[in-house]
């Protein structure tokens, strides 16, 4: 995955392959997704990124271990120890 950040337009651009994108798709008026031939994500686009996406504090964190059939947003919303 790459992050690139363009200042003079303020616009972020989120990769996560290499693919060739088939479709652009609007989500909202900031931010916009492509996809590949099939489906798949390959990029997000972010306009107004200061402001909408806060990109100027950008972290990374790899989780070890993730629990088997549960959502990812109910794991990430968990306190405490595994």
């Amino acid at each position: 995955m790459k992050i690139r950040y363009f200042a003079d337009t303020d616009t972020a651009l989120i990769e996560f392959s290499n693919e060739s994108i088939l479709e652009t798709k609007e989500i909202s008026e900031n931010l916009y997704i492509d996809l590949d031939g099939k489906g798949n994500l390959v990029s997000m686009t972010i306009e107004h990124a200061r402001e909408k996406a806060n990109i100027s504090e950008v972290s990374y964190l790899q989780m070890e271990k993730a629990l088997h059939n549960e959502p990812l947003h109910r794991i990430a919303g968990k306190s405490g120890s595994r």
